[in-house]
């Protein structure tokens, strides 16, 4: 059972009530208060505290003070006039239940109000945010699209300026060439008058050497036809080479997805026919000989390439184990390298394939005539 707290003061103006509740170790964590306009409630356990107001009051702006064992309520009435009492007399159980009833609806009734307004509030606040968000997005994309236009715009211009320059320089150049032709023609002209005008003047001194005048005319100008025209061409053949293909048709740009989907099925199946080494399909003709591999291996190892000498060495083991001086080159390899333990593992692969007995040779006296030949 809580116990009800009635040792309070209070006291009026014509515009508020203040009353002063004692609750000892009362704190605002703790403190549940209730009012409505006409019900006020504390409930801090073990104490309870209610009173049924006499007047209505403006419960939204009235305030409560918590703190040294004690509430002070600052009721302000919502219409100024002094109460007889502060709680309404004669009010039996029944009537306390519905006042009780009565400002709790009140209390949900303005908080779902309360709460909708503020769902209210809060979408009209997404509603015109989502607004300028447009507007501003709006703004960037038509500023982007007169950009776009502006850039548009002066490419064009500079296209068509590059061909106007283009179509000068040819109408230049084909001006050019028929003066040049021109000039060609009159320096011909020229040069037939004159002759026009020396056979003219030949057969008018000699008619006797008119014949023989002609004769050196048609020389010279046969000499003439000779000289204009370029020797013929001496005789040769030219050399085509044309790219290998699969296909026995042309290249076609609307096949070549299709050929090399049919080049790559083709490339898989036939590594898959050869489990082994399926790589070796991709190498070419000389690269498929252990010997080329192991001549291309020494050539690296003598630039000092070591790395590449081993990947030459390894494909020719792979394509034939049986050769000791494999094992050995790239055993020389690993011991530039310092992987002592790799270049005595292949200098031990080399004497098993050598078979030489145990008592002429020893992998470790192996390991060490190498370290004296290739390297400290």
């Amino acid at each position: 059972m809580p116990l009800l707290v009635s040792d309070y003061n209070w006291q009026q103006t014509k515009t508020a009530v203040f009353i002063s509740v004692p609750l000892r170790g009362v704190c605002v964590r703790d403190a549940d208060v209730f009012c409505t306009e006409n019900y006020l409630k504390v409930n801090f356990s073990p104490f309870l505290f209610e009173v049924f107001l006499y007047a209505p009051i403006d419960d939204e702006n009235s305030k409560a003070k918590i703190g040294n064992d004690t509430i002070v309520f600052t009721l302000y009435k919502k219409e100024a006039a002094m109460w007889e009492t502060l709680s309404v007399s004669g009010v039996d159980k029944e009537m306390m239940q519905r006042i009780r009833e009565k400002s709790i609806l009140q209390a949900q009734k303005r908080a779902k109000e309360a709460t909708e307004a503020k769902a209210t509030a809060r979408r009209e606040d997404q509603k015109y945010a989502l607004n300028v968000m447009m507007k501003i997005e709006e703004e960037e994309r038509k500023k982007i699209e007169d950009m776009k236009e502006k850039e548009r715009i002066k490419a064009t211009k500079e296209l068509e300026d590059w061909k106007e320059c283009q179509r000068k320089a040819e109408e230049q150049k084909r001006i050019q060439r028929e003066e040049k032709f021109c000039e060609q023609g009159k320096k011909i002209e020229e040069e037939r008058n004159k002759l026009k005008h020396k056979s003219l003047t030949k057969i008018s001194a000699s008619r006797n050497l008119a014949t023989k005048g002609r004769n050196s005319e048609n020389i010279f100008l046969e000499k003439l036809k000779e000289d204009s025209i370029p020797a013929p061409r001496s005789i040769g053949s030219i050399k085509i080479n044309f790219t290998p293909r699969v296909f026995p048709t042309a290249l076609r740009e609307s096949q070549v997805a299709e050929e090399e989907e049919w080049l790559h099925k083709q490339a898989e199946a036939r590594r898959a026919l050869n489990t082994d080494i399926p790589e070796l399909f991709d190498l070419k003709e000389e690269e498929k000989n252990p010997e080329w591999l192991k001549d291309k291996g020494n050539k690296l190892f003598a630039t000092e390439n070591y790395l590449a000498a081993i990947n030459a060495y390894n494909l020719a083991i792979r394509l034939n184990n049986k050769i000791p001086l494999l094992y050995l080159n790239r055993a020389a390899c690993h011991l530039k390298l310092k992987n002592l333990h790799k270049a005595i593992e292949d200098s031990s692969k080399a004497y098993r394939i050598m078979k030489l007995p145990l008592r002429l040779i020893h992998p470790t006296k192996l390991y060490k005539m190498m370290l004296r030949r290739f390297g400290k």
